[in-house]
């Protein structure tokens, strides 16, 4: 097991270092220049101009600027934002946590309600209610968020029925004091569940736009892996000692097809994070997607750097955390060279 944990382990270095290139050249590949797009129409003098880009280090060859930022990322030097002046680690710090109550709340939508379809789904396969699972996940799957979320708003917000509202996390009538960052679990950790239902009812509609596609992904998924091992011997076995159907896919049957499925609720973090950008941005969502959007469109290099080499390791670090759980859940895995 050891053996397996290390050599996955060590696939993480080089995947980090590549992602730190692609991102330093990507951003700089970006037409506009950040200092004038900071001062705009007004200009400044090119004396001025050049003073800056020393200042900010951005008249130094471009092999220079990426090892002296590689150099700072591995003492923990994020450097400062171009528009804030502000630590990155700390901006990103900051914000994340709105981001991260978003995702978490997508993913729980996604898992509770595909992984249960999927299964039931898989059960009863070629009745209208499989084919309405698929059908629904296929058109989850197609819809894209820019679109989805405008529907849902026109529909559901004061515009249209009126349940929900659009834009921001809470009540502008609530301060709730941050613990944790995510205003959920602040409200209840002060004893404020009117601020709590505030926080929760501006969740709603973000969650249900972020987690459509990974919903769909979890119950075809879980589907189609439920119909491979129903077909297995064993599954045979089971239900012709007169064990219950309940207890033949609940012991037999559930464990094994979880372990793919497992897998690809793992991969589904890196949709999350991405999908997290418009998403945000559709209901004003003030976290890292905001941010970095702002960030591309000010040229903001130190931050958009930063922000996606943060957001990159945590999906890593999801991606390694399934893979270790697969090799938990399969033993088989870990013999594997």
């Amino acid at each position: 097991m050891l053996r397996f944990i290390l050599t996955r382990a060590s696939l993480v270095i080089p995947t980090f270092l590549g992602i730190v290139l692609i991102t330093f050249v990507l951003i700089r590949l970006v037409p506009g220049d950040p200092i004038e797009v900071r001062t705009g129409e007004r200009g400044i003098s090119p004396e001025r101009h050049a003073e800056m880009l020393h200042q900010w280090g951005l008249d130094r060859p471009l092999p220079v600027q990426f090892f002296s930022y590689v150099g700072n990322v591995l003492t923990g030097n994020f450097e400062k934002s171009l528009r804030t002046q502000r630590p990155v680690l700390e901006e990103f710090l900051e914000l994340f946590p709105a981001t991260l109550e978003l995702a978490i709340c997508a993913a729980i939508f996604a898992v509770l309600i595909g992984l249960p379809a999927g299964i039931i789904a898989a059960v009863k396969r070629n009745t209208i209610f499989d084919h309405g699972v698929m059908g629904a996940s296929l058109a989850g799957y197609s819809m894209p968020i820019f679109w989805w979320g405008p529907m849902l708003i026109l529909a559901l917000s004061p515009i249209g029925l009126g349940w929900t509202p659009v834009s921001g996390r809470i009540g502008a009538e609530f301060v709730v004091d941050r613990v944790t960052g995510l205003l959920t679990i602040d409200s209840l950790i002060a004893g404020d569940y009117d601020a709590f239902w505030s926080a929760l009812h501006h969740l709603i509609l973000p969650t249900i736009v972020l987690g459509t596609i990974p919903l769909a992904v979890v119950a075809r998924m879980t589907r189609s892996s439920m119909m491979e091992v129903l077909g297995e011997d064993y599954v045979r076995t089971a239900k012709a000692k007169g064990l219950s159907n309940l207890r033949v896919i609940s012991l037999h049957a559930l464990r094994n097809a979880l372990i793919p499925v497992v897998t690809v609720i793992g991969l589904q973090v890196g949709t999350l994070m991405g999908g997290a950008i418009l998403t945000e941005r559709v209901f004003s969502w003030p976290g890292v997607g905001t941010w970095l959007l702002g960030a591309i469109n000010q040229r903001d290099y130190p931050a958009l750097q930063g922000g996606v080499l943060f957001v990159s390791t945590l999906v890593i670090i999801a991606n390694l955390s399934v893979d270790l759980i697969y090799g938990l859940l399969n033993p088989r895995i870990r013999h594997r060279r």
